[in-house]
């Protein structure tokens, strides 16, 4: 039986036995279907999916799944199983969300040395987020997703905030002489002066005097909700369709304003409409605290230097190298310093309204 696996990625890491996926060849993935009941015909289609690898496999009977195999040692089993209860809340809401199944009375298996999950494959498109009746249902189910994620806590899973994502980030790539040293300082002084605008302050506000993230009320999240992440299908006969949101990998706690500020794009007035049409779907569900907006910009420039520290803490695995050819050079790092700037003079202005 034949097996197709175009993944150049894949193939390139088989060279590089000191990596973990370099095991995870196309009989691995097909045996680890098996040992949880499931037949494949031998159809594998590797998805985009950098942080873990992700398969697409046809069964016997021709019903498409999805294989996510987690990164070793990236989160721990019970944090995963952490991640597929909120799924399984999600869906048990009918929030249109793409959870693990149930195979061998559990979600979350292991194979080969890999811990792994099985969901039911959902086509779709990417959002059409220019058009304001897709923001505004998009808005109206993130609002569902965060009814059920502020009715209890995560237990085990990290919080976004500002030393893991800033801080620490900072700190690592430091450490680690990951920055040229011709850019080091300048890139070190525009981190640390972004770090502090967002810093707490006595008075219960940011140091640039807006609202600040520490303040917010947080809950469970998406985490990760850019438009990748949200898959839309037409409406049938029988009104089935819309948005279905997919990987919640990183799932975390936060404020609610980090599941909806990805979705915005263009200048500052685009941004602004696009966000009226958000939380017009989103506040027919639930309630949203307006000065959170204050923290999108804030959010961005965590993302920004949480970003290169995850590139450069996985640059030993090869796919990174093959898809981020550009990381790591003077040239990026002298761009990460323009942004930053350009952050810092974002986070003193005034939030976005709607």
């Amino acid at each position: 039986m034949s097996t197709s696996l175009p993944d150049p990625d894949l193939a390139a890491s088989t060279g590089d036995t000191a990596h973990a996926y370099a095991r995870l060849t196309p009989d691995a993935v097909l045996d680890a279907l098996a040992s949880v009941g499931l037949w494949g015909d031998g159809r594998l289609t590797a998805l985009a999916s950098y942080e873990n690898r992700v398969y697409q496999a046809v069964l016997e009977d021709g019903q498409r799944v999805v294989l996510k195999f987690y990164r070793p040692d990236r989160w721990s089993r019970e944090q995963i199983l952490e991640e597929h209860g909120f799924s399984a809340e999600l869906a048990a809401a009918e929030v249109p969300v793409v959870a693990p199944l149930l195979l061998q009375g559990g979600s979350l298996h292991h194979h080969a040395g890999f811990d792994f999950s099985v969901s039911p494959w959902r086509g779709g498109r990417a959002p059409e987020l220019d058009d304001f009746e897709v923001l505004e249902w998009t808005g109206r189910f993130l609002a569902r997703i965060h009814t059920v994620g502020a009715a209890r806590p995560f237990a085990l899973r990290p919080a976004l905030d500002l030393t893991s994502f800033g801080h620490d980030s900072m700190q690592w790539l430091l450490a680690q002489q990951r920055i040229p040293l011709e850019v080091e300082s300048a890139w070190k002084a525009a981190c640390q002066r972004a770090l502090d605008l967002m810093a707490p302050a006595a008075d219960g506000m940011s140091a640039a005097g807006h609202f600040g993230l520490h303040s917010a009320r947080t809950l469970r999240l998406h985490g990760d909700c850019h438009p990748g992440n949200v898959l839309w299908t037409p409406l049938d006969d029988a009104g089935h369709g819309g948005p279905h949101f997919v990987d919640l990998d990183d799932a975390r706690t936060g404020p609610a304003v980090q599941d909806l500020w990805m979705l915005l794009s263009g200048d500052r007035s685009q941004r602004t409409r696009q966000l009226g049409a958000l939380l017009e779907g989103y506040e027919q569900f639930r309630p949203f605290d307006r000065r959170e907006l204050a923290l999108i910009e804030p959010l961005r420039t965590l993302r920004l230097i949480h970003y290169s520290a995850w590139l450069a803490r996985r640059w030993e695995d090869p796919i990174f190298a093959i898809n981020f050819p550009w990381f790591g050079s003077p040239d990026y790092w002298r761009g990460q310093v323009d942004m930053l700037h350009e952050q810092i003079e974002a986070m003193q202005e005034e939030p976005l309204y709607a």
